[in-house]
């Protein structure tokens, strides 16, 4: 019994250097998020998809299209045109999830209403940073008449550099995340080494009531683990 679990022990340990051999390093998962950047994001060559995205993905995508708008807007309001008109034509060249959350400010902007009131309302609650932050500076401009090229242009840098941010800590937190997927997969692996070894833990697991309370409270302590660690993740990429 005790070279058993000694076999056992030592498969397990061997699996676990194999997993973090052969897993994706932090360097490996920034490399290929920062060459995600340049690719076409999936939700505008699939919008139909785009509608059972996760929360998560779904605020990503406003932040990514409430950088480019900025950056539309800050390069039309340099070459020459009015807030309004440059405001209509930006909206027009970015591709957001939800185009039609869009045009109350298009309306707005055209029609000389309160644009900055529009930006809000039009905000999601998850990914509108960017669209309050240009709220904010298009009410700056009306109010004090400061000029709103070079507001906009902040805006769109702290929104860049924001975004940085949330890649570098979702980059750094690659590993973490794989080593919990990892320990939380290990208890099916032992069950699966323990049976090729013919321990018949199962028998125990499901056939006596000790034995199915540790099966209940070792899954619950699983998703409780992967869970919590899950928490923790989206706290710090804020």
């Amino acid at each position: 019994m005790v070279t058993d679990a000694a076999v056992v022990v030592a498969a397990l340990s061997t699996a676990s250097a194999l997993w973090l051999w052969t897993g994706p390093t932090t360097a490996t998962t920034r490399l290929a998020k920062l060459t995600a950047d340049h690719r076409e994001p999936r939700w505008r060559s699939l919008p139909g998809l785009f509608t059972r995205q996760s929360p998560g993905r779904r605020a990503q995508a406003w932040r990514l299209a409430s950088i480019e708008l900025c950056q539309a807007l800050s390069a039309e309001l340099s070459a020459g045109r009015t807030p309004g008109e440059a405001l209509t034509r930006a909206v027009a060249a970015v591709d957001f999830p939800d185009p039609a959350a869009l045009r109350p400010i298009v309306a707005a902007a055209r029609d000389g209403g309160d644009v900055a009131a529009a930006l809000l309302a039009s905000a999601p609650p998850q990914g509108g940073e960017g669209l309050r932050q240009l709220a904010a500076c298009w009410d700056v401009s009306v109010t004090v008449g400061a000029g709103l090229a070079a507001l906009v242009e902040r805006v769109a840098s702290t929104l860049r550099a924001a975004q940085a941010h949330r890649q570098d800590v979702a980059a750094q937190l690659a590993g973490p995340r794989t080593t919990a997927r990892m320990l939380a997969a290990l208890p099916a692996l032992g069950l699966l080494m323990a049976a090729a070894l013919n321990m018949h833990p199962l028998d125990f697991l499901l056939g006596s009531l000790p034995g199915f309370a540790c099966l209940v409270t070792g899954i619950i302590l699983d998703a409780c683990g992967l869970w919590w660690t899950s928490r923790m993740a989206a706290r710090a990429q804020g």
